[in-house]
């Protein structure tokens, strides 16, 4: 089948508990932001502007783990910042899948191989032979250096501290917006496509499951968007999430403010998603995308859904965010606060009309994917086009990926195809 067995089981009991309970809302995803220290910044990222003033807070590992348990959700998605910076991360996860839930750990993947390795040195003591078989696999694919790997036959610096080990329920959920050129110029920094790549094939090697997530800008190229899931499906990647870009606030106040570039030139309207998101369906045939058959018709125009973000919480240093993980008109101090004094009424868009103008070229995965995947506006057959999606087989290694085309070049330093540059040189950003 396409997802694991466990994973869709455990969803599908918990959704349909609170549907048989009568409940209108309810949580799917917790968004845990645990910090908003970053090692990048990211173009289109409003972290950097909607939280200058606190970078240096974090949540302490009892709130992180309180938040799990308040709003229940069977998955969690560790973002921010970059959650690897968390010191208490593994007892983070550690903690996560104690309350049997689902983790994803959003990362940018820079520190992704240190605390594989720290996972390594952890066995040492108890499983010298594998340690060792994986640390010669290791090195004979490049990924390990003779220094790193005398360091992992020292044992751990610290035995009492957890480590972050490969599960059935937990996913590394690496964040590629395409191929090196772009990818490199999306994040603002040279040779992050390449130590994604390195981190991807050490846990797959190792055993980890692992996902990665994509975002859609008006300047991405969607033939090489193709070209990168073939690329990540031969390597054995899990499976993807994709969602177009979008203008929210504080994004455009980083990108306007911070780089001296337009937001228009750089973030997708909606009929410019549908445009962009044309084969999608085609695709999602291809690849292990997660998500339902519905969101990917709505990302293809082919039907129109509203917004229930309520069902994607995100909890921060600040408490619940409301309305959604792209806007913030209040922060609440419980998730039932959350839901009930947030006017819900107030956003999304209906029968094409915003109801709030910041949410008019909406039409992100945490806001529209619940209304999917939860059923809020059925059609008839979505729900076997569903199942048959979930309990469908699961795609094959396409073999069509390429490492001189994913490779395509770095960036030379800062900067982007739009805005003044595209100004000064003439260029035009590709729409299709």
């Amino acid at each position: 089948m396409r997802f694991p067995l466990p994973l869709t089981a455990k969803i599908a009991a918990y959704v349909i508990g609170h549907k048989l309970r009568g409940t209108k809302k309810f949580a799917t995803v917790l968004q845990l932001e645990p910090l908003h220290t970053c090692n990048l910044t990211c173009t289109g990222c409003g972290r950097i502007r909607e939280y200058s003033t606190s970078l240096k807070d974090m949540m302490s590992l009892e709130d992180c783990l309180g938040a799990g348990n308040e709003c229940n959700a069977p998955m969690v998605s560790i973002c921010g910042g970059e959650p690897l910076i968390y010191p208490h991360i593994e007892a983070l996860v550690e903690g996560l899948l104690a309350q049997k839930r689902i983790v994803y750990i959003c990362t940018n993947a820079m520190f992704m191989r240190k605390k594989m390795r720290e996972w390594l040195a952890s066995q040492i003591a108890g499983r010298s032979e594998f340690v060792d078989q994986k640390i010669d696999e290791l090195m004979k694919a490049g990924l390990l250096s003779e220094k790193d790997a005398a360091e992992i036959r020292k044992g751990p610096k610290d035995a009492s501290k957890p480590a972050i080990a490969p599960s059935k329920w937990m996913y590394w959920n690496v964040h590629l917006d395409g191929v090196e050129r772009i990818h490199d110029l999306i994040v603002e920094r040279e040779g992050v496509f390449k130590e994604c790549i390195l981190a991807i094939k050490m846990a797959k090697i190792l055993g980890y499951q692992v996902a990665t997530n994509t975002t859609i800008y008006k300047e991405t190229d969607m033939q090489e968007v193709e070209q990168m899931f073939d690329y990540l499906s031969d390597l054995g990647v899990d499976g993807h999430t994709i969602s177009p870009g979008y203008e929210y606030d504080a994004a455009k106040k980083d990108m306007i403010k911070r780089l001296n570039l337009r937001p228009e030139d750089f973030f997708l309207t909606r009929s410019m998603t549908i445009r962009k998101f044309r084969k999608v369906e085609e695709w999602m045939n291809r690849y292990t995308f997660f998500g339902t058959p519905v969101y990917f018709e709505f990302l293809a125009g082919k039907r129109d859904l509203t917004c229930s973000a309520w069902a994607i919480p995100t909890r921060n240093i600040r408490g619940w965010k409301g309305p959604c993980y792209l806007m913030t008109d209040g922060h609440y101090s419980s998730y039932a606060e959350l839901l009930e004094k947030t006017e819900w009424d107030r956003y999304g868009v209906v029968n094409g009309v915003a109801r709030d103008g910041r949410c008019e070229n909406c039409m992100v995965h945490c806001g529209y994917e619940p209304t999917a995947s939860l059923g809020l506006q059925a059609q008839h057959g979505d729900t076997w086009k569903t199942i048959k999606f979930n309990f469908g087989p699961k795609p094959k290694p396409t073999g069509r990926g390429s490492e001189t085309i994913v490779f395509n070049g770095i960036s030379s330093g800062n900067g982007h195809i739009t805005g003044k540059s595209a100004q000064a040189n003439g260029t035009a950003a590709r729409a299709s």
